[in-house]
């Protein structure tokens, strides 16, 4: 499990990035670059480039690994668990984080999906069909319960850093929003006992929409409500405060809505959910930091021009890491060559707050 003293002792071998490189998370640092996994093809050949470039990045500086059990069905996973062993660092200087949501094949795509979730999943009383939308999503308790115990197996880890609920909002096609604020809050109630059980350290919610569109959006959820729901969890488990701990959601220049729309009420009015989450105490992740090799190709000049870094994707990578309250912007590295680019980007100074301001006037 991650800790204070293994995450600032890694941080002292690894002083040669700018100032702001690490951050606070709890007691600990962690670095303000962290690797994702979400693309390739769920081939014995990209598990290979994906072992090798998430060692060569958590020997290199970068201590945040963020991957999801669907991920390349339940590749990434597997390969991040074998990264984490293999590498050269304390298992206890890396922040793990892992997200259950999305049913998940098994190694490769069945031949008949439908199927393969009934017989893996609904006939084995592990999903209540009512609780399935999709045919792919479901974040009831028991669901998510039997995917952290397959998430820890995969992993390879006596315990996950930060286990997210994956974006709940795909349940709102099927569901009211009350609906889904019940389950939540159930869900967090099990996630409470599993942290009290040393399982999961801490708990978020990882989304794509939920928190970055108006609040009239259909996606739309309420951060100010998913935090009273974990406070209600918490006390319902018998827990002193709540472990739900971060928030995980899309930010870039072209996808700057977790900053720009203010859609959740905050003490003195309407806040964007950068803003609530960092002063209700949350750390925040972005994904889609550099837009799925989009920005690597183009950038407003403007912008970019204000930005440091020798290449445009590490520009990219310095405009989402300067945001506000932003703890570590997840950025896919699927080979080494990508981990040396990315992890360099660390050496340049995001922009100060007036300077990010600026961008948006």
């Amino acid at each position: 499990m991650v800790t204070r003293e293994a995450t600032w002792a890694y941080r002292d071998d690894h002083d040669e990035f700018a100032r702001t490189f690490f951050r606070r998370f709890g007691a600990g640092v962690v670095s303000s670059i962290g690797v994702g996994t979400y693309l390739g093809d769920p081939t014995d050949e990209r598990d290979a480039a994906y072992r090798e470039a998430i060692t060569r990045a958590l020997e290199s500086g970068v201590n945040v690994v963020d991957t999801a059990i669907n991920y390349r069905h339940q590749r990434s996973e597997r390969v991040v668990g074998d990264a984490v062993a293999d590498a050269a660092v304390d298992r206890d200087a890396v922040l793990v984080a892992t997200k259950g949501g999305f049913v998940p094949f098994d190694g490769d795509r069945p031949e008949n999906p439908g199927a393969f979730v009934r017989d893996e999943y609904v006939d084995t009383g592990l999903v209540d069909r009512a609780d399935l939308v999709g045919g792919q999503h479901c974040i009831a308790p028991a669901f998510v319960d039997d995917q952290v115990d397959r998430s820890l197996s995969n992993l390879g880890l006596e315990t996950i850093d930060l286990y997210y609920v994956h974006n709940p909002e795909t349940q709102l096609a099927e569901r009211s929003r009350e609906a889904v604020y019940d389950q939540l809050e159930a869900t967090f109630e099990r996630l409470e006992h599993r942290a009290s059980d040393g399982d999961i350290a801490h708990y978020g919610v990882a989304t794509w929409d939920a928190f970055r569109v108006p609040a009239d959006h259909e996606r739309y959820l309420s951060l100010p409500e998913v935090v009273e729901r974990a406070r209600s969890a918490a006390a319902s488990a018998g827990n002193s405060a709540t472990h739900l701990r971060a928030i995980q959601c899309p930010f870039n220049v072209f996808m700057a809505d977790a900053f720009t729309v203010a859609s959740h009420q905050g003490p003195d009015g309407p806040q964007s959910a950068l803003w609530f989450a960092h002063e209700a105490g949350l750390d925040v992740f972005t994904s889609a930091s550099i837009m799925q090799g989009r920005l690597a190709r183009e950038m407003p000049e403007a912008v970019e021009a204000k930005l440091d870094g020798e290449t445009r994707a590490q520009r990219a990578i310095n405009f989402a890491r300067s945001a506000p309250g932003v703890t570590s912007s997840l950025v896919g590295m699927g080979t080494p060559d990508h981990v040396a680019e990315n992890v360099d980007a660390g050496r340049y100074e995001p922009l100060g707050a007036n300077a990010f301001d600026a961008v948006f006037e």
